[in-house]
């Protein structure tokens, strides 16, 4: 299991129950520990057991601080089997999309509050049936996990925050069927996010640098605190003319009074109402404008840039952080298990400490692990490599170098064919050239589409005469069609679908000819006035921007083709994955500020004559919500409330919910929205920008560098992370792998 502490603190702590803490005898087993019986082969049945959890644990990256007993071998491997982790999944998956369906409801076709219709509302019952089977299934896996740590759950704050969270919810659940599902707030929505983070260890470390990022981040922010308040301090003194209309004009609008003034500079700080906040006072006399200007330079260009680099900054060297911790699981588990194995070998020889792992123990070990068919294969050829009877510390480890590589499948053979002329076609059609003239075409084909995209674009679509591109769009089908059968005939159909850009096309290829096909039936074929009437489910129209937009969508086929694309490409895909977690933050962030939105603001925006505080259209200010038809932005559902925090969050004319929500629920809901641009736009959006640079400045200098040592590209795109930067990592040494071995609170190890 996971210790949260795991980079702050030894990976395994120097706490150890029962006799760990004495010396072992010399011969001593890691494997005499537990009491399995007095037979030597349910001795060896353990070892073999504690290994394969032990390799596992170190393909997966996990601590093996853990019970290591038969029973408890067997319920963790089957608490991490693929069946049990994907019920755990789909159970977060379920407690946190009830968001969706709980009163109020998000199943209308619109959030905007004049079409809105009645939602559907669940009977009470429902959403707490599923949540209580949610609740029963976080109550077995907290379970799980606090008996597979023993002891050292007291010590570990994540697992007892899951108990009392869970305890939480248990009653607040309890209330809500004691008042009929007509509470009016519940807690335990607030608390579900944290069922997401407890599961994710990745999430853990990333919510632990940002912890350490916290106190940089405020000494920045103190300052963006007294720039706005300074200037706005100077605003307030330099716009209370009374004679001059545009002093006047700027203060009755922007500073006539400190909350107002400060609102203004808040969002001029994001750009989002520049230069509206300038225009009356500089419209009169030009010298106002050094003050507008100068607030943006110090405090957007220079002080939000400072703080941009402070994070940025902070996040040096994270990644090799993360990647060296890794590393250090993964040495501890083949470690681990190479010391068990061994114990095998050493048990009745006079020098234990000169011998090694038998070959055949560790094949039998071998197939016991959750591992891919193509790594076993490729560990079983190395180790068939390996000379002598018994494998070294150091010839055991390199055998699970494989698992940092991504094993390359050789692709099939191609057909043989005893005909000159088809071999000569198959050579033909089967060379990289031919699959630029592929490429050639979908952008023929893209370049036709464009261009009847411009010329129709003030036509209507009743209008429109489709004939010509009808007729283009038949011919190039025809020609994808025709090339995906002659790569069939050059590559055969296992070689064919052995590349992962075959399948994409083919897979389109037949799309739009089922399409294209059915287009001909229903409609007939292209002719000069080509407009028929509806029929079926699908408008002539409706059916030619289908192929257009898949035909669009197929021309993505050329990103393989060219380098230095596919490397950004590839490594923007390596980076998503990457930071996976890093979304799970955002994810909860959004989750907690939806629901405390809905809290506070369900129902406050009204539909425009249903309230004085909501004029018509044609009465309201220019630029204000209701003139700008901001109706769908509300909290008065789950789904509506994450659009809404999405918008404010790209701060594009953020002031106009903050003077909205100012005008329906008071000038306290400004607090709400200050707090989540700070949480978000500030916080978040440099975290992640800096994640960005660092990952990427990093995986860029070393593929270059790894591509000019083995002049191929493909070689270097087929490398995991880990293995990316290993020679930049530091190698744990052997006593280092044993002091912390040696304090695992489960299971003996001799000193």
């Amino acid at each position: 299991m996971a210790d949260p502490r795991e980079e702050a603190e030894p990976l395994l702590s120097r706490t150890r129950g029962g006799s760990s803490g004495r010396n072992c005898p010399a011969g001593a087993s890691a494997c005499h520990s537990v009491q399995v019986g007095p037979g030597a082969a349910a001795r060896r049945d353990l070892c073999l057991d504690q290994a394969v959890v032990f390799i596992e644990d170190a393909i997966q990256y996990r601590s093996i601080n853990h019970r290591v007993d038969a029973r408890s071998l067997w319920l963790y491997r089957w608490y991490y089997s693929s069946p049990s982790q994907w019920i755990l999944s789909l159970t977060i998956f379920l407690i946190l999309a009830l968001a969706f369906i709980e009163t109020p409801s998000s199943l209308t076709s619109t959030s905007d509050v004049r079409y809105r219709p009645a939602p559907w509302e669940p009977p009470c019952g429902l959403t707490e049936g599923v949540e209580a089977l949610c609740l029963l299934v976080f109550a077995a896996d907290v379970s799980m996990k606090s008996y597979l740590v023993g002891a050292q759950f007291r010590k570990n704050p994540w697992l007892l925050a899951y108990l009392v969270v869970l305890v939480v919810s248990l009653v607040d659940w309890i209330v809500s069927l004691s008042l009929v599902c007509q509470e009016p707030v519940r807690v335990r929505r607030l608390l579900r996010p944290f069922f997401l983070m407890q599961n994710s260890s990745m999430m853990k470390k990333t919510l632990k640098c940002i912890r350490w990022s916290l106190p940089e981040m405020a000494s920045v922010g103190l300052l963006l605190a007294v720039h706005l308040c300074l200037f706005t301090t100077f605003g307030m003194l330099l716009f209370t003319g009374e004679k001059d209309g545009g002093q006047d004009k700027e203060r009755l609008t922007y500073f006539r009074n400190l909350p107002q003034a400060l609102t203004s500079l808040l969002v001029l700080l994001t750009t989002a109402n520049n230069p509206d906040v300038m225009i009356p006072a500089y419209s009169k006399n030009r010298a106002y404008a050094i003050f507008f200007i100068a607030f943006t330079l110090i405090g957007s260009l220079f002080l939000m840039n400072l703080l941009t680099a402070i994070i940025y900054n902070q996040f040096r060297g994270y990644l090799m952080k993360s990647l060296q911790t890794s590393l250090l699981r993964r040495r501890l588990g083949t470690r681990a298990a190479y010391k068990v194995l061994s114990s095998m070998t050493a048990e009745g020889e006079a020098h234990p400490e000169g011998v090694g792992v038998k070959p055949q123990d560790f094949l039998q070990v071998l197939q016991k692990v959750q591992l891919d068919s193509d790594h076993k294969q490729a560990i079983t050829e190395k180790l068939h490599s390996c000379s002598g009877d018994l494998l070294s510390a150091d010839e055991f480890q390199k055998l699970f170098e494989e698992f940092d590589k991504r094993v390359i499948k050789e692709h099939p053979p191609r057909p043989e064919y005893q005909s000159p002329f088809l071999q000569s076609a198959q050579f033909l059609f089967g060379h990289h050239y031919f699959d630029y003239l592929g490429n050639l075409m979908a952008l023929g084909n893209l370049v036709t589409i464009c261009v009847f995209l411009v010329l129709d674009a003030d036509v209507l679509p009743e209008d429109r005469d489709d004939f010509l591109l009808g007729i283009l769009n038949c011919i190039f089908i025809l020609y994808y069609l025709l090339e995906m059968l002659l790569k069939v005939f050059a590559l055969g159909p296992q070689g064919y679908l052995a590349y992962s850009s075959n399948v994409f096309d083919g897979l389109l290829t037949i799309v739009l000819l089922v399409l294209e096909i059915s287009t001909l039936a229903v409609y007939r074929f292209p002719h000069p006035g080509w407009k028929p009437e509806m029929r079926g489910l699908l408008s002539l129209w409706d059916m030619t921007r289908l192929v257009n937009l898949l035909i669009v969508f197929r021309f993505l086929r050329i990103i393989p083709s060219m380098k230095l694309m596919a490397v950004v490409a590839s490594t923007i895909l390596d980076l998503i994955k990457n930071m996976r977690a890093f979304g799970g933050i955002l994810l909860v962030v959004y989750y907690v500020f939806a629901v405390i939105g809905i809290i506070l603001f369900q129902g406050v925006v009204v539909a425009p004559g249903n309230s004085s505080l909501a004029p018509d259209n044609g009465s309201a200010p220019c630029g204000s919500f209701e003139q700008l038809e901001y109706w769908a932005n509300n909290f008065d559902d789950f789904a509506a409330a994450l659009v809404t925090l999405w918008n404010v969050m790209v701060v594009n004319n953020w002031q106009v919910f903050l003077d909205a929500f100012r005008r329906y629920a008071g000038p306290w809901s400004k607090v709400y929205f200050v707090l989540w641009w700070l949480v978000s736009s500030v916080i978040w959006v440099n975290l992640f920008l800096a994640l960005i640079l660092e990952n990427f400045l990093h995986k860029w200098d070393r593929r270059s560098h790894l591509q000019s040592l083995t002049g191929d590209l493909a070689a270097t795109s087929e490398m995991t992370v880990e293995l990316l930067f290993r020679d930049v990592l530091e190698e744990p040494t052997e006593e280092e792998l044993m002091e912390k071995l040696s304090h695992h609170p489960h299971m003996q190890l001799c000193r």
